[in-house]
């Protein structure tokens, strides 16, 4: 997201607020710092002070809110976190937006586009789908574990500071991500070490649990033009209509990197074990983003295969970083 807002004329100081949790790794970020428009704050949105004094001293106008504990396993192992983090921080976060931008500027003199806060969430707030019918920006709320019990409440102190505040607010809701850098806890990047070292891919389930996949430039290019372009007010849902099972995903990777890597021995499939399914495990996701391409123009440019392809062939062209994030994994 950085990288490709730095390519935008528009952006003229970007400022990264993250406070470096295992997930987060500032190498990702090499030679951006060469930018003058960049700067860090190595900031924890859990400490208030320090939040609304980024927001002050910056002189911040637009927020794209991406910062969120995000692992459903963790969630399910210790959901604490999950609320200090993504219903607190984002309730810091929202107050020192209001703080500075409301305070300032007289209602009868605001402008949706002088201030802008984009308020980053999943599909997972909808819940399980059965086997028809995709998510829409109406579909209810009915989260099923605590990391999207926490967006969804996340969801709703956002919306409620538009309404009542006036506060300048949009809400997306993407389906999975996928693409180069990702923390390895991920599906994808998990199956890729696990392969790369022979190990057992563990498959929840039956493994035909349905996930909706985009690529994360896709995700970043819908997120940009919706900050510049969204209707305040209202929520967008992001996603690229990829519907496949887990197992099937894993079956594509295997294949994939025997193709790609004959030296491994090839057989990747024979890794594939099928392991206890999750508590509260959603069935599935599938995301209806019409009213963000009809609205907006935005298009995915990435296809599943093309995409699942170019991710693993950087995986396997860096893979010392991969190792070095699996390590913190």
């Amino acid at each position: 997201m950085i990288r490709g807002l730095l390519q935008q004329p528009e952006i003229q100081r970007l400022v990264n607020l993250d406070c470096l949790t295992y997930a987060g790794r500032l190498e990702n970020l090499n030679g951006v710092d060469a930018d003058p428009r960049y700067v860090f704050e190595k900031t924890d949105l859990r400490d208030a002070a320090e939040v609304a004094r980024v927001i002050r001293q910056h002189e911040i106008t637009h927020v794209l809110h991406l910062a969120a504990e995000t692992h459903v396993d963790r969630s399910i192992r210790g959901p604490a976190d999950f609320i200090q983090t993504n219903i607190v921080g984002t309730f810091h976060l929202l107050e020192a937006c209001r703080a500075h931008w409301l305070s300032a500027t007289p209602p009868s003199t605001r402008s949706d586009q002088r201030f802008r806060f984009v308020h980053v969430s999943t599909d997972e707030v909808y819940g399980s789908l059965e086997h028809a019918g995709s998510f829409t920006e109406s579909s209810p709320y009915a989260p099923n574990s605590p990391y999207s019990a926490s967006k969804a409440a996340s969801d709703h102190w956002v919306r409620s500071y538009h309404r009542t505040y006036g506060l300048p607010a949009i809400i997306t809701h993407s389906s999975n991500n996928y693409g180069p850098r990702q923390f390895p806890e991920k599906l994808i990047p998990l199956v890729i070490q696990r392969l790369l070292q022979r190990q057992p891919i563990p498959i929840y389930g039956d493994g035909l649990h349905v996930r909706d996949w985009l690529h994360v430039e896709d995700h970043c290019q819908a997120l940009w033009t919706i900050l510049k372009s969204g209707r305040v007010g209202q929520s967008y849902n992001i996603g690229a209509q990829n519907e496949v099972t887990n197992l099937a995903l894993v079956e594509t990777l295997c294949d994939l990197i025997d193709e790609l890597r004959p030296d491994l021995g090839g057989q990747s499939r024979q890794l594939i074990t099928f392991v206890t399914d999750r508590p509260g495990h959603d069935r599935r996701y599938a995301i209806d983003a019409s009213k963000l391409q009809s609205e907006l123009g935005w298009t995915p440019q990435h296809t599943f295969h093309s995409g699942l392809r170019q991710t693993l062939e950087w995986y396997l062209s860096h893979q010392n970083w991969l190792s070095s994030a699996f390590a913190h994994a």
